[in-house]
Parts: structure tokens; sequence; C-alpha cells
């Protein structure tokens, strides 16, 4: 892409990609419009996704297609109870030279790749889903006092099934932080579970096409970045997130009532870039108060924890998140001035 292009044209360039991906994909999934927006969000910014429902509902699916449109290396970690930590970021183990000397050799796990489809990540144990937290956030693998870096682009699609159901362990909270949105995958409609049926039941398996690799991924990263974020609205994206805090100074009346744990800065980080990228497909190079709320249920869900009387009363997150928005106001006073770090 030339350095001389304007932000119109690399703006309008950026939508025919996603569109192009977007229609890739839709030639396999049916439906579920706002899922597959949200895993291209989080591909775009360079983000990790949590996709959770039932099983049967194309979760796996959705994340294999993507692989297929995107001309990156692939690898699928299936979670079991007995599956370790080693199993999935490699070991070292003993080989022999050709002079007959032993000696120690990395052999790489399925991390290193660059996606990478945990499936039903929540019926491993807590220890073997902690492998993938440096992989997530550092984009790089510690074994044996060496590291390893990943690929670039690298990105994490996990699917899990929802806690209550039998053999399957929460996530811990320091890995859900990892993960930029959290995707809700429910049911098909009568129209799309006809459209499946039509679709799989026919012998009709359409093959989509691979149309974007690694390089093309990292332009589009860097100009979702370039998006101007006036102060007013990022400092209603930092109120927000500071409203899930119980007992803060911006906590909401449902804060303080059903949530025991409030969101970090990872929180406020996933909305302003989200909301970027919403901006970019709507044709605008500045962001709105509306990117913010469109994108504050998937990029929080997960990074609040709820009380025993929120769990009590059945009261889900997305309900005390859209309570905390119709408190917080857009405009809220004066704007702190940011904190310049001084060398002592």
């Amino acid at each position: 892409m030339a350095a001389t292009q304007s932000m119109e044209q690399r703006a309008n360039d950026f939508r025919a990609a996603y569109g192009r991906v977007q229609r890739e994909i839709g030639k396999v999934i049916v439906g579920h419009t706002d899922i597959v927006h949200g895993i291209l969000t989080c591909l775009f910014v360079g983000g990790h996704a949590l996709l959770e429902g039932v099983p049967g509902l194309g979760k796996t699916l959705l994340v294999r297609t993507l692989s297929q449109v995107l001309d990156l290396k692939f690898n699928r970690i299936q979670f079991t109870p007995d599956l370790m930590p080693s199993d999935i970021i490699g070991t070292n183990i003993i080989s022999e030279t050709g002079d007959g000397k032993r000696v120690f050799s990395f052999q790489a796990g399925p991390i290193f790749a660059q996606i990478v489809l945990a499936d039903e990540i929540n019926r491993a144990t807590p220890k073997t889903q902690s492998a993938l937290l440096e992989a997530m956030q550092e984009h790089s693998v510690t074994i044996g006092g060496t590291i390893h870096k990943l690929v670039e682009p690298f990105f994490v699609m996990a699917t899990q099934n929802p806690i209550e159901q039998e053999g399957t362990y929460p996530l811990p909270e320091a890995q859900m932080d990892r993960f930029f949105f959290k995707l809700v995958v429910n049911y098909s409609g009568r129209e799309e579970m006809a459209t499946i049926l039509d679709r799989t039941t026919r012998g009709e398996f359409p093959q989509p096409e691979k149309i974007m690799d690694g390089t093309e991924i990292l332009v589009w990263q860097q100009l979702v970045r370039e998006i101007l974020l006036a102060p007013a609205v990022q400092d209603y994206a930092i109120r927000l997130v500071l409203a899930t805090h119980p007992g803060g100074a911006f906590a909401a009346a449902d804060t303080n009532k059903y949530i025991r744990c409030g969101a970090s800065p990872r929180g406020a980080q996933a909305i302003v870039l989200a909301a970027k990228v919403r901006a970019l497909l709507e044709g605008r190079y500045n962001v709105s108060f509306q990117d913010i709320r469109q994108v504050y249920l998937p990029a929080i869900r997960h990074r609040i924890l709820l009380n025993f009387e929120a769990q009590a009363e059945n009261i889900p997150s997305d309900e005390v998140l859209q309570g905390i928005m119709k408190d917080v106001k857009e405009k809220g006073g004066d704007i702190p001035t940011p904190v310049t770090a001084v060398k002592a």
C-alpha cells in the first residue's frame, strides 16, 4: 500500500477488504452477523476472541472458516481434562546429534501458529488454560528460560460452553481479561435454520477462498490506530470503565449492588480500539459516543465479576452493564489532563 495514499483512500480500501472477508465467511456461515463482525473487529485490532454458546451452534465452524479465508498458519487445539501445558506450548526434548552427542532441542507446540483455535477451552483444567497467558499477552512463549517469539499476526479464538454445563472449568480472571471480546452465540432463527439444512443435507459444501495474508492484516491494524479520538469521547469510555468499580467515585447504582470486581484498563483499551473499527466501517475518521456504546458489552461483559446477590437473582452481566450505560452521561464535566511521567 502506497504511503502517499490519503486517509480516505486507505479507509475505502479497508472497508472493501473487510467486506470481502465478510462475504467469504458468509458462503459457509449462515446468520450470526454480529458474531462475525465481532471476530473481524478482534482480528483488525490484534485482539483475541472468546465465543460462548451451547454445543452445535457453529462456533468451531466459524473459526475454521476464518482460517480458510486468511492465508495464515492455522492450528486447532482440542481442550480436554487431561491436556497438559506442554501439549500446548511445547517442550525441550533430548535429541541425538550426528556425532552421537545428546542435546536439548525445542519441540514447538500447536500454539506456534498465527490463528489458534482453542476449542472448548473450559474443558481443560485452569493450569492448562493458563498456558495461553504469556502467548496471548506477550506473543511469545518461554521454555527453559528461552523466549520463543510467535509469528505476527497472532490471533487466538477460543470457544467455550456455558460454565453451568457439566465437566467445565471457569476460566481464570487473568485469562478472561486477555480476551478482547467475549461474544455470545445464540440459537439460529427459523429462516437461518432452513438455510443451514439446505446447505448441509443436500451435499452442498461451499469453499471460501483465501483473500488476505498476514502482511495486509498488519497494515489494517496500524490504520485502525490512526483514527482520531476526541478527549470528550475518550473520557466517556474511561468513565464507563470506572463505573464498573464498586465503591469508586464513578460507580453506578447497579455497580455497588451487583458487581464484586470491575474492569481493568484493558477494558478501556478494548472499547476505544473496537470503536475505531466501527467508525472506519461507517466512513468516519473519528470515534463517536455511539461507537463507544455499541462495543461496550462485548468489550466489558467478561471483565467484571458479579457478586452473590446478582448470582442469586440470576441477573446477567449484560443487564448490569446496560444499567451502567444509562447512568453514565456522555458529558462528564472537566476532562482531566493526562499524567506525564517525570524522570527521577
